[in-house]
């Protein structure tokens, strides 16, 4: 997914705040699930939730104002864990950030395999 810093995204550094790139990441991941059929208001509605449980993140350079970037997802599953590897590219292709945000799925408020949604993305799980 192309992206782009916005202004207000910047610190006092005049570097894109630490916070922000959980904020591109965790756009990707619904943009791609709706991309894959997923609405988070439907499935909410049906009474599934899929939340973040864990993020493992690492910072390797900064963005600043203005620059464009890539934001990038692998996903698999381990149970009933989705498991979301995330990097942040610059256009020439040098890692910005990385992380792997594991994601668990509650129906009507437990803690479930998460079937439906792994149904769903079934052609994406590597």
């Amino acid at each position: 997914m192309d992206m782009e810093v916005r202004d207000y995204e910047l610190d006092c550094e005049q570097i894109v705040n630490n916070a922000n790139y959980l904020h591109y990441m965790e756009h990707t991941r619904h943009k791609f699930c709706a991309d894959a059929g997923l609405s988070f208001i439907s499935m909410h509605n049906e009474g599934i939730d899929a939340v973040v449980r864990k993020i493992d993140i690492e910072y390797k350079t900064s963005l600043r104002g203005g620059e464009s970037f890539l934001s990038c997802l692998r996903l698999e599953r381990k149970g009933p864990r989705f498991i979301f590897h995330q990097d942040i590219l610059k256009p020439d292709g040098e890692l910005v950030a990385e992380a792997v945000v594991t994601v668990v799925v509650l129906k009507n408020g437990k803690l479930s395999r998460g079937d439906e949604l792994a149904e769903v993305f079934a052609k994406y799980i590597g």
